[in-house]
Parts: structure tokens; sequence; C-alpha cells
């Protein structure tokens, strides 16, 4: 799987009394889905995934594939403190037709977690998934960082195609890209202009049941039933990739990008992701003053909405910024009067 451009890190939205609004979690997919992200994590830490019940975790990751454009990629959250409940949330996520599964090291037993044990628990996971596993480092909520040597060792397991690292140092992007760069090379499918091929558009959904009438059957008054003409066949190319880094600091997108990063997975593209994507597109264009320039334009609101006001912050944010961001799951608070002002005038010129 191709993991290249900004990948929004989605809320996961909810009614007043904490149910899931799955008709706002539609609207938001589809709204991502018309932009130019290069696709969406689902569940992840912006997600809230540690709040949901697996059966919930189980009807987020359907409702949002089933409302995503089949051309955005779709990475689920499926991290659990089990290799067993780790996979079982994989093998849905394969089932609702994602792309890749974004996977965290327990937790719990973190005094525990050796290194040969956290890759082992890497290693089994992949050994049993059914779809790409991207790594995350996470420390902000994981007591535990991934050492830059045993990335190296895990990017050459055949199913282990990424890492999403949310460290927030840039010389860990650096030293992960240096220590991956002889790793493992894959063959994947891409476009004629090489973006990604998904899942979804390798396997359109079921058609619906009843038959198709061409409208040249019905010029005699007599309707004639026929078989639906068949989808067009994609067309692809190949392309060959090494082991993917993926920035998860918004603060460090254009310098982890020139450190050799591929893309990155954001919270603050779950408000603001053509602010996000015009980074990398400057990027990609050479244009590198517009980039860091683009790169500025975001940083306060980063800083202060995704780092310091959390979850609460960041779906104001959406609210703001014509997304369905509602309330966050209890214990989390919401934000008082002043700092949903506060939220207001950061992003008062960063709209979408």
């Amino acid at each position: 799987m191709l993991l290249e451009g900004i990948f929004a890190a989605v809320t996961t939205p909810f009614y007043p009394d904490e149910r899931i609004y799955f008709r706002k979690l539609e609207a938001n997919m589809a709204r991502y889905s018309r932009g130019l992200l290069a696709g969406m994590v689902v569940l992840g830490s912006t997600g809230e995934a540690v709040m949901l019940d697996d059966q919930e975790s189980r009807q987020v990751l359907r409702v949002a594939s089933d409302a995503s454009a089949p051309e955005k990629v779709l990475i689920a959250g499926v991290g659990r403190e089990s290799v067993g409940a780790t996979v079982a949330l994989a093998e849905s996520a394969a089932d609702y037709r994602y792309d890749a599964v974004l996977v965290r090291p327990p937790s719990y037993y973190s005094g525990q977690l050796s290194a040969k044990a956290v890759s082992n628990y890497f290693e089994s996971v992949a050994d049993r998934s059914p779809l790409p596993v991207i790594l995350y480092n996470i420390p902000k909520f994981v007591p535990y960082q991934i050492p830059v040597e045993l990335i190296a060792e895990l990017a050459n397991h055949p199913n282990i195609i990424a890492i999403k690292d949310s460290s927030g140092s840039l010389d860990r992007i650096k030293s992960t890209v240096a220590a991956t760069g002889n790793a493992l090379r894959r063959t994947v499918t891409v476009t004629p202009v090489f973006e990604a091929v998904t899942s979804r558009m390798l396997t359109p959904p079921a058609e619906p049941s009843g038959t198709f009438v061409p409208a040249g059957s019905l010029a005699g008054g007599v309707a004639v039933a026929a078989t639906a003409p068949p989808a067009p066949a994609i067309k692809t190319r190949t392309k060959e990739v090494g082991f993917q880094v993926l920035c998860g600091a918004g603060s460090q997108v254009f310098a982890s990008l020139q450190a050799g990063a591929t893309g990155a997975i954001l919270g603050v593209a779950a408000f603001v992701p053509q602010a996000c994507v015009e980074i990398y597109l400057a990027w990609k264009d050479h244009d590198l003053k517009l980039a860091e320039e683009k790169q500025t334009r975001i940083l306060a609101a980063n800083s202060r909405i995704v780092n310091d006001l959390g979850i609460p912050g960041m779906k104001y944010a959406c609210d703001f910024n014509g997304f369905y961001g509602g309330r966050a799951r209890s214990p989390l608070l919401g934000l008082s009067a002043a700092e949903k002002a506060e939220v207001e005038g950061l992003l008062a010129e960063v709209r979408n």
C-alpha cells in the first residue's frame, strides 16, 4: 500500500448522551472525501478509540468505510492489549475493505514491555493480520517509545509497511528514515499517475438488488430487464516502495518531508485538512518557501488546539470549521467559553 500525502486522523462524533452519532460520521467522511487528502485514519487517538468497546469500534469502522470515496486510503486503528484482540479487529477492518491497520504498542503492562516482548507483539500481529500493519509510536499516550533499532528490524517483516511517529522529535524521524533505508522493498499497485489504489477501488460494493433498464429499451413503451453494465476496469501500474515513515506531529510536516518522510497522519487535519494538504502540495511542487509558509500557518492552531486542548479542542475546532465535532466522551470535559473563543480566534484565518 502506497502511503504518500496527508491523512486526517478523524474524530468519532457522539450525541449529547454519548451514543455514537453515525449520521454525522457519514457526513464527515463524505466531506473529507471531497478534498485532497490522501486518506483518513479511523479510530486513532483523535478518534477516541480507547473510549469505544469492540462492538462500537466495528460499527464505526463499517460506517466510515461505507461513507468514504473509494479512492481515499482508509487506515483503521486496531491496537488492543492482546495480540488476539488486535488481530480480531484487523480482520473486521479487512471485511470493511480498509487498506491498512494502525497498531500501537500495548501499554497496561508497560513495565514488562522489553524490546523482545514488543517485537513479539508486532510480529505476531503482522503474521496474522489480513491487512498491512503500520506501527504507531505515540509516547504521549503509551508509556513506551519504540526504539529506532527495533523499528529497523520490524521494517523487514513482509507485512509491516510503515510507521506513524507522533513523538514530536524530528531527530527520530531522521533516524528512522536512515535506519530503514535498506529495509525490505515491496511492489505496490498504483494508478497511472502513481497514486494509491485502494481496496474499495478494486472491490466495489455489491450492486443493489433489482435490474437495470437501458433508456433505449423504453422507446417503444416496453421495459426490458437487462444486466447492469460492468464498471470500467481500473488501469493500474506498479511501483517499488521501501518502508514508509509518516509524521504524526502537525508542527513538523514540512521538516519531516524534507527528512525523508512520505507523508503525515495528523489530528490537526481533522479540522483544517486543506491547510495541511497545502504544505504537502507545495513541497511536492518543490516550492520549499511556500511549503514553509504553509507550515507556519498552522503552527499556532496545532500547538494550542491539538497539543494543549486535546480531543475536546479538536472537536470544537471541527464544529467551527464545518465538520461535526460534538462533545468528547467522559471523563474528558468540554471547553470553557474562553477556550472556545480562543479556538475561534486561532482558526479565523485558517478556514476550509
